[in-house]
């Protein structure tokens, strides 16, 4: 027994650690800290320390009041069979987020509405720049964990713990030219409304030097 808890007092010291410098971007009861983009804020839904949109009109996305540059971005998430979402990262309030920003990838990977998308286009890839290494994510409908780090022009996403990004944005920005967000340092992090319903949980943040 004793033993028992010790190994139990030690993993939650361990977690307590490794939550250490992270600030919530969502107090899990109502939209504070946050701002609709291209539309109102009425079909985001906060209820049960559960963010969720419910896919029909209003925001196109919603963004952070506040801008981050360098930053270690956690959060949990849960999308319906072909669904279809975004974390977009140092992004403006004009123009397309995943042109002007970028935009990490949420999607129902086996949704067999997306059998045809281009590898940079499924879960955790930078939208339309760099796929994943590998495919991470589970079924549609099981709550999974979303990983990025950005500090400088270096860019890590994991999901559900396994790293499937690394990349560098400067050596990726003089090869794809028609995504400017690569060459920013700054900008909003949001999250989008892409006509279907999707679910965020324990969203926070530790900024980075």
């Amino acid at each position: 027994m004793k033993a028992l808890l010790f190994a139990i007092t030690l993993c939650v010291a361990q977690l307590g650690a490794a939550e250490k410098g992270f600030t919530p971007l969502f107090n899990g009861k109502d939209l504070s800290g946050w701002q609709g983009i291209g539309g109102p804020t009425t079909n985001w839904v906060a209820k049960d320390a559960i963010l969720s949109c419910t896919g029909k009109k209003g925001s196109q996305w919603i963004a952070t009041e506040k801008e981050f540059s360098n930053f270690d971005l956690r959060l949990e998430y849960k999308i319906p069979t072909d669904g279809n979402s975004g974390v977009f990262i140092r992004a403006p309030k004009e123009g397309n987020p995943w042109v002007t920003g970028l935009e990490i990838q949420v999607l129902d990977d086996y949704g067999p509405k997306w059998k045809d998308l281009k590898p940079d286009q499924f879960t955790a890839a930078i939208y339309a720049v760099q796929p994943p290494s590998e495919r991470a994510t589970k079924k549609a409908g099981e709550w999974q964990t979303l990983r990025i780090r950005c500090t400088g022009s270096k860019c890590r996403v994991w999901v559900n713990g396994k790293q499937v990004i690394k990349a560098d944005l400067a050596k990726l920005a003089e090869k794809v030219k028609n995504v400017p967000g690569l060459k920013r340092t700054g900008g909003f992090i949001g999250l989008q409304n892409h006509s279907s319903p999707v679910f965020y949980r324990n969203i926070r943040i530790k900024e980075l030097k």
